[in-house]
């Protein structure tokens, strides 16, 4: 049987069509505007490709408050992929996770009460959606039998990830004079969250939590308001100020803000929305594939066809500041040979727009016919010899 790699091949961007796009711009428009902010500390940062915007007080040890549980979320959403830990595990709401982080402690909660059992999967919804500290508590107990042992590992897997200045003390972000982020390590975490764990991060955009018929509705000030916003972490205390880690994307073009400092939460949600406005105005959209558009062909093995053509379903667009469209390509990725029988439609390919050859958007490309399988062992045979000697 033939064995399969992927095979990633180049293929040619509509370069014309995107200088003339910046081009038609005025010149006044395509230069980076100067951005100011009423945070105290701001970062404006591209998911994919890691590049950095805007930066204000990046690099100063915060007090992170509730923002600080996306690393309790990456080190639990870890555990859940490695299967050492399941979403229908069972943790009890002990006495100082319902004192410290309950209702009693008038910090944001879930509402649970003292001995409940209740389910991983919904503990982790509540710290997301609702933020809620008796949630928090009771995960890092149940997980590593005491809060301080569970900080523990998140400062060891921190430093594992590249968070070499934030320190954690506990699992909820309530104060701490030793639990301490930055704001470019926040949006490096939230970074980490998005790439790694799309499904979990699929979490961070539901609008609503209840338990104990007590409703509450996500924090984010973004959700349902901003264009492209789908998920992000708000966070509060009297040190702190009013706080936010926040992602949006539009045309397949993901930032990450981080803010701090606030004085309000009608502040807060001002700053981030100007900053994740101004963030991609920095880039214009510009059409790269039109659908149905033919991007490429793949080796097919087994069929009555050697090769089908790879084609969009959707008008594929990127956005693209003028610095970047001079080193903007693309490439396409898939499983060399595809095997027949393939059917018109059938998703089989992704399409990767870089710059500076670090990955920005991701497409899929679908096959443009179909082909049936040929049960012919001599031209089996001889498309394996043609793979061996071609490639995919």
């Amino acid at each position: 049987m033939m064995r399969r790699s992927w095979h990633v091949f180049h293929v040619c961007l509509m370069l014309l069509a995107v200088s003339a796009a910046l081009a038609a711009a005025p010149l006044a428009a395509r230069a980076q505007a100067r951005f100011e902010t009423s945070a105290k500390y701001a970062f404006l940062v591209d998911s994919r490709s890691g590049k950095a915007y805007y930066e204000k007080n990046a690099d100063k040890l915060i007090p992170p408050a509730s923002m600080s549980k996306l690393m309790t979320m990456a080190v639990i959403f870890e555990l859940l992929r490695k299967g050492a830990l399941s979403e229908d595990d069972e943790f009890e709401i002990s006495e100082d996770a319902w004192r410290r982080g309950g209702a009693p402690s008038g910090s944001s909660t879930m509402y649970a009460r003292i001995g409940e059992r209740i389910k991983v999967g919904t503990l982790i919804r509540a710290v997301i959606i609702a933020s809620a500290n008796d949630a928090a508590i009771a995960l890092a107990e149940g997980i590593a039998g005491s809060e301080d042992a569970f900080a523990a590992l998140m400062n060891k897997r921190a430093r594992e990830l590249g968070l070499t200045k934030s320190h954690f003390a506990n699992a909820t972000g309530l104060p701490d004079p030793k639990h301490r982020m930055t704001p470019r390590e926040l949006a490096q975490l939230m970074r980490y969250i998005v790439e790694v764990f799309p499904d979990y991060f699929k979490l961070f955009s539901e609008h609503e939590f209840t338990w104990n018929k007590i409703r509450q509705f996500n924090r984010d000030p973004l959700l349902g308001k901003f264009p492209g916003a789908d998920g992000g972490k708000t966070g509060h205390t009297r040190e702190a100020g009013y706080g936010m880690v926040a992602t949006a994307v539009r045309d397949g073009r993901r930032l990450i803000a981080v803010i701090g400092g606030m004085k309000s939460k009608k502040e807060r949600a001002r700053e981030v929305r100007k900053l994740l406005d101004w963030g991609f105005r920095q880039f214009r959209p510009v059409v790269l594939y039109g659908p149905g558009e033919t991007v490429g062909f793949a080796r097919v093995w087994g069929g009555n066809e050697s090769s089908l053509p790879l084609v969009t379903r959707d008008t594929i667009r990127a956005r693209l500041s003028d610095e970047e469209k001079r080193s903007a390509d693309a490439e396409i990725v898939y499983m060399a040979p595809l095997r027949a029988p393939l059917r018109r439609g059938d998703k089989v390919a992704k399409l990767r727009i870089r710059v500076d050859g670090k990955t920005i958007a991701t497409y899929p490309l679908y096959a443009g016919k179909s082909v049936a399988p040929v049960d012919n062992m001599w031209s089996r045979a001889a498309d394996t010899l043609k793979f061996w000697i071609f490639g995919g």
